[in-house]
């Protein structure tokens, strides 16, 4: 198939963890022998950070108005077999207007965002998807299953609804020879609002109350305002190539839900499934349906509060946290790399396009 996406960003990893799924997931589809032209917005932000200008599987086009890409490139789009829109793209509803008029070509919607959009969608603050267009996708594709699956199909009128869940890339996560932990206890995220709360229990607390232990946050965009304790380093940013010597560098990583995903459950993030690939163990938060991707106590530590991290990290038996964390990673390397991903979207266009 020749595939059309329009996506957030594949050439810059800076501040958002799109970048790295689309490309692991667009890297297997061409292995799978698929074309596709992947169309990013050209904006300051991600063009002072541009970590992969040239991505070598896909052809990648930066467009700087929705009149130079319809218009230049409008034959290419007409030509396609699917236009993917995906979620927090600029100008996403005019987008989806235009792709979604062209009866010739099917498009879809990729939201690796969904609780965070069903919520804005009902707050009527969404800026790149309206109620009455996810009807006009024939296929609406979401980071997330049950309950915010059902709304999709349900409240909005999805034609055709399916999970396409976050994926991991085994080619840069997996556990890297002659490492030994620096921290006890690491984070990779970007700033949220509504998850430095837990950041706050799961990881400040631990530390503040834990001289000895040695901790690490990573990610931009973290107010200078904010204080960590002494044994708390903090890095700005860790580019994707570097995120398994990261991982590796920690005895036990933590992972963060954001607010609308905790309510609504079954959104296992990115993040989650990069350290578990690189057979770190995860001590994360409680979500609805995580145990439906690993199981509590075997393949992830759960906490709900800092009492149970102080735990697991000065109580945890080392040869027990070392299984542990490589039953996570075999249920990774099963069920949630790319190449599962893109085997799953490629079923469902065929599917949806009957």
């Amino acid at each position: 198939m020749k595939l059309v996406i329009f996506g957030l960003s594949i050439t810059s990893s800076w501040g958002n963890r799109h970048a790295t799924i689309y490309r692991s997931l667009v890297r297997e589809l061409a292995r799978l022998g698929h074309r596709v032209t992947f169309f990013e917005r050209d904006t300051p932000w991600f063009t002072a950070y541009r970590d992969l200008p040239h991505p070598p599987y896909c052809r990648t086009i930066l467009y700087s108005s929705l009149e130079q890409c319809f218009g230049y490139h409008g034959g290419e789009i007409g030509i396609a077999d699917w236009v993917m829109v995906g979620s927090h793209v600029p100008d996403g509803i005019k987008i989806g207007e235009r792709v979604t008029r062209r009866g010739s070509v099917p498009a879809a919607f990729y939201d690796l965002d969904t609780p965070v959009t069903l919520a804005k969608l009902a707050a009527g603050s969404c800026s790149y998807l309206r109620p009455s267009l996810v009807s006009r996708y024939k296929l609406y594709l979401s980071c997330a299953g049950g309950a915010p699956l059902g709304e999709i199909k349900y409240r909005f009128g999805a034609n055709a609804a399916f999970p396409l869940y976050c994926c991991v890339d085994p080619e840069l996560h997996y556990p890297e020879a002659g490492l030994s932990p620096v921290w006890d206890l690491g984070y990779l995220g970007t700033y949220s609002p509504d998850r430095q709360p837990q950041l706050e229990r799961l990881l400040c607390l631990p530390a503040a109350r834990w001289d000895e232990g040695r901790f690490v946050v990573a990610g931009p965009q973290y107010p200078v305002t904010l204080s960590w304790s002494c044994n708390t380093k903090r890095i700005d940013h860790v580019p994707p190539e570097y995120h398994r010597s990261f991982y590796g560098s920690q005895r036990f990583t933590l992972n963060l839900t954001r607010s609308e995903m905790t309510k609504t459950g079954y959104a296992p993030g990115v993040r989650l499934f990069e350290s578990a690939a690189c057979a770190v163990p995860v001590i994360s938060d409680r979500w609805k349906g995580i145990e439906e991707f690993f199981v509590p106590g075997e393949e992830i530590l759960l906490a709900a509060d800092t009492e149970d991290v102080l735990r697991y990290l000065r109580e945890f038996p080392e040869q027990e946290r070392l299984a542990l964390g490589e039953r996570a990673r075999a249920k990774v390397l099963a069920a949630h790399t790319a190449a599962h991903r893109a085997q799953e979207l490629v079923g469902f266009l065929n599917l949806a396009g009957r």
